[in-house]
């Protein structure tokens, strides 16, 4: 099989697929003829004919996909122009906290908040894919942890979670890209990503275990008003 045929192949399976393809499963299009590093150099030509279109192929924690380009979102979102936000502003820092301290307890996440997490929170975001216990804490009534999951990156194009933005500065809980990324109705999240996609040399979709960057600690929590937790 000669590469214009292999490149056509990885083109029309990835444009076809409803989610990332991982290395394996685009090998096995080709019966094992083709080893990882040759897939890799078929893909990276991919992304270069793709560069100037307002589509283009990324590597998220799941595997490959194409997706729209973030400046076509602004032309996107005019066929569906009503998207109200589905997440309060106390859903998004929670994210946050767990995003940048994974893995994280409840209480912990109550201790940097300095308010106490409506359970509804919790759930909201389980459901959505974004977050899952990873295990339990070693003490008094064993709290389960709490961290992110690779839906969660692929929501957002990355491939893991040291692609992250850093926080630039203390008590900046909820960066911009969670915000935009809360926003968008849950059948259209994956489409397309609200920052330019990473570009990693290697395909590992593995999350590093810990957080990227520490959160600044608050008092100890008081009791949340939040009309959207209710």
């Amino acid at each position: 099989m000669n590469t214009l045929d292999a490149r056509r192949i990885l083109e029309t399976a990835l444009i076809c697929a409803q989610q990332p393809l991982p290395l394996r499963d685009l090998q096995t299009l080709f019966d094992g003829a083709l080893g990882a590093d040759a897939l890799r150099t078929l893909l990276h030509d991919l992304q270069d004919e793709w560069r100037q279109r307002g589509v283009e192929l990324v590597r998220v924690a799941s595997g490959w996909r194409f997706q729209s380009r973030p400046d076509m979102r602004e032309y996107l979102d005019r066929l569906h122009p009503e998207k109200p936000p589905k997440y309060s502003r106390a859903a998004l820092e929670t994210l946050a906290i767990i995003a940048y301290r994974q893995p994280v307890t409840r209480g912990d996440m109550e201790d940097i908040r300095g308010v106490t997490i409506n359970t509804q929170i919790i759930k909201q975001l389980e459901d959505r894919g974004w977050i899952e216990a990873v295990g339990h804490k070693e003490t008094v009534g064993r709290p389960a942890l709490y961290a992110t999951t690779r839906q969660f990156l692929d929501d957002l194009g990355l491939a893991a979670l040291d692609q992250l933005p850093l926080l630039e500065e203390p008590g900046a809980e909820t960066p911009s890209m969670f915000e935009a990324l809360a926003e968008r109705p849950e059948d259209e999240t994956s489409a397309a990503a609200q920052i330019p996609a990473p570009k990693p040399e290697e395909d590992s979709a593995k999350q590093p275990a810990a957080g990227v960057q520490d959160m600044p600690d608050t008092p100890a929590p008081t009791e949340e008003t939040d009309p959207h937790e209710a």
